[in-house]
């Protein structure tokens, strides 16, 4: 048993379809490379960088954020703050064979934006255990405060 073969129709000079079939593959193919293409220009200017596992938590005080950075020392990380955004990069260098696990290796980029009443000139960080605690204040003007009712 032959099954049919759609074959395309070639239009007639001034017809009223496209001259060439649709294809949506070849569409969504172009639209793909077209995404990869707009991440790659609006995106980290290092390829190869990693993002490390990190969480944020909002008490009545501050605002934390830690990251995990086993094996790092102070020397190998950078905290940077640009505007409202912190910035937390290094790198980890291979190690040679010994009694370390393997773990990922090459530059590493943590970005989060600060809300507005973070107070920019009193952040300090810590590293302990392999994870970094960025403590960033906020200001008198963003806590939260108890109102009396009077009457």
């Amino acid at each position: 048993m032959t099954l049919p073969i759609r074959r395309h129709r070639v239009p007639a000079q001034g017809g009223p379809w496209p001259a060439r079939p649709w294809d949506p593959f070849t569409e969504l193919q172009q639209l793909w490379d077209q995404m990869g293409r707009l991440f790659e220009q609006g995106g980290e200017t290092e390829t190869a960088a990693w993002r490390p596992m990190a969480e944020t938590e909002e008490t009545e005080e501050a605002y934390i954020v830690r990251a995990e950075l086993p094996g790092l020392k102070r020397e190998d990380i950078q905290v940077e703050l640009d505007g409202n955004q912190l910035c937390v990069s290094g790198e980890i260098s291979e190690e040679d064979k010994g009694r370390t696990l393997r773990r990922r290796t090459g530059k590493f980029v943590y970005r989060t934006i600060l809300p507005n009443d973070a107070d920019m000139e009193h952040i300090d960080g810590e590293l302990t255990d392999g994870v970094l605690t960025v403590h960033v204040p906020k200001t008198e003007q963003g806590r939260a405060r108890r109102i009396e009712i009077k009457g």
